[in-house]
Formats: C-alpha cells, sequence, structure tokens
C-alpha cells in the first residue's frame, strides 16, 4: 500500500516573497492563495505543490537533535514533504500498520483540501501522509478561496483511532471528509 504521489513541499521561511517569487520562476508556477502568513503555488492542476510558512522569527539551526514524535525545533528551511495515498481506506490501514509498529502521528488534521497525518522522521522532518479530500484539484482549489478556508487555512485536528473506528463502521468517506 504506497502512497500514490509526492504532493507538495513546505518551506519555514522568514522571507515569503522572495521563495515564492523564485519558486514561481522557476516552476512556471501560480500563486493560488497567500496571506501575511502563508503562500500556496502550484505549477499543474493540483491545488498546491510548493507552501511557504512565516509564522514569526525562527531560531538558528539547534545541535540538529530531535525527539521522534516531536514538531522539531523551528528552523528555517523545509517544514515538510507530504506523500497522497489513493484512498481513505490505504490512509487508515497505513495509520494502523504504522501505529502497530509504535510510530505514530504528532499531528492529525483535516486542512479541508485533504485529510493529513503528520509523522516526524529519524532526523526529525516532517512527513505528511494524506489523502485528498476533492473529486478534483479544480474542486479543491476553490475550496482554498473560501472564506472556510481564509478563516481557518491551517484545518480541524482529529483522532486517527476514532477516525479508523468510524470508517470500520461503515461512515461515508464522503461524511468523514467534511472540515467539521
Amino acid at each position: 500500500m504506497p502512497p500514490t504521489k509526492l504532493a507538495h513541499v513546505v518551506f519555514q521561511t522568514n522571507r515569503m516573497k522572495e521563495m515564492r517569487e523564485w519558486y514561481c520562476t522557476v516552476l512556471g508556477g501560480r500563486v493560488v492563495y497567500e496571506d501575511e502568513r502563508l503562500s500556496f503555488v502550484t505549477y499543474d492542476d493540483e491545488h498546491h505543490r510548493v507552501a511557504f510558512l512565516d509564522f514569526g522569527p525562527l531560531a538558528p539551526p539547534a545541535d540538529g537533535k530531535t525527539e521522534l514524535g516531536v514538531r522539531p525545533v523551528d528552523r528555517p528551511g523545509v517544514h515538510h514533504v507530504a506523500f497522497t495515498f489513493g484512498s481513505m481506506g490505504d490512509l487508515l490501514d497505513n495509520y494502523v500498520r504504522l501505529r502497530d509498529r509504535q510510530i505514530r502521528p504528532f499531528f492529525c488534521v483535516n486542512h479541508g483540501p485533504t485529510t493529513s497525518m503528520y509523522y516526524g522522521d529519524p532526523d526529525g522532518n516532517r512527513v505528511e501522509l494524506q489523502i485528498d479530500n476533492f473529486a478534483t484539484a479544480e474542486e479543491g482549489q476553490a475550496w482554498m478561496l473560501s472564506p472556510a478556508f481564509a478563516e481557518n487555512p491551517v484545518g480541524v485536528e482529529y483522532d486517527p483511532d476514532t477516525l479508523v473506528a468510524k470508517f470500520r463502521s461503515g461512515v461515508s468517506v464522503a461524511e468523514l471528509v467534511v472540515r467539521g
């Protein structure tokens, strides 16, 4: 049950404008959504391929040590890399497989365009495993332009074990991916 694609890369930076302009130039991209803290760029029909976060001053790189399963020290560079699974069943089966090996996400969130689980790798890099919540990229991009997304572009947290239980009890995927 491998993921179906590499979805996007997100950079944490205090130079969002310069980063956005460089990536748009280099990749032939366009801005899908932007506010004072976030910028989402695509170069194809995906809702976003590269994004930039500026949540305030960043600490200089520490000694490189992080703990598994917790958010690494805030620092410049790649915020996370995301991989998309083909279905809710595949994402949840993978979650259970990893959970049973004591690999647990540190953050689970329905962003709106995606239902996502974030993990820390052995070096402390963040990896997002996700599914797309919309049937098409156009629907996802349209939702990113909605007032609901502008009000809360990060999303709503959820408990993955509760999501597994609901899915296995027969709750429809359409119902499970609605952002509460």
